[in-house]
């Protein structure tokens, strides 16, 4: 039996999916901006209601740990950036794409991002995923869009592993 590249990075991506799912599932609304350390990053209400998140230009060192709503901020970002690019839209800058505000808007934020990444990839041909990739290696031939599928796939998988991770580090800590 013969799987195309198109059909193997779904499977994958549905894996991926429902993983992360299982964790969206559980989670609760006090999770979203539990600082599991002193130097951490989250996402904080600015004066005119929207929440950005904390971010620096240069990574420091040591990492700060980031919150369960800066993961979730993290993974709409950089989805929607890629989104943008596999559309032919112009991509938004990393500044407006903003945390919804609560953790079952961000769920559902997540979860439409799912259903567009997936109305993306029925698109694609053969042709489209030999096409060199738009986004996150501009113009490196050496990267295709089949590339860019298993580049979202392993961010995300790598993005819920980590909101998985703090959810049961909270859940485990004394409240």
């Amino acid at each position: 039996m013969h799987t195309s590249p198109r059909e193997l990075a779904r499977w994958q991506f549905e894996l991926t999916w429902s993983l992360f799912e299982y964790h969206l599932e559980r989670l609760e609304p006090e999770d979203f901006l539990w600082e599991p350390a002193a130097h951490c990053w989250t996402v904080r209400q600015q004066p005119d209601g929207t929440w950005a998140p904390d971010w620096a230009d240069t990574e420091p060192d040591p990492v700060p740990v980031p919150t369960i709503a800066w993961l979730s901020w993290h993974i709409g970002w950089w989805w929607s950036v890629t989104l943008d690019h596999a559309e032919g839209r112009t991509p938004r800058d990393r500044t407006e794409v903003t945390w919804p505000g609560d953790g079952t808007a961000a769920i559902e934020w997540l979860r439409g991002l799912r259903t567009d990444w997936l109305a993306a990839l029925d698109k694609l041909t053969d042709a489209d995923l030999e096409a060199v990739a738009p986004f996150p290696w501009q113009d490196d031939p050496q990267h295709t869009v089949a590339h860019m599928l298993g580049w979202v796939n392993s961010e995300l998988m790598k993005n819920a592993a980590e909101i998985g991770q703090l959810r049961l580090l909270r859940a485990a800590s004394p409240r």
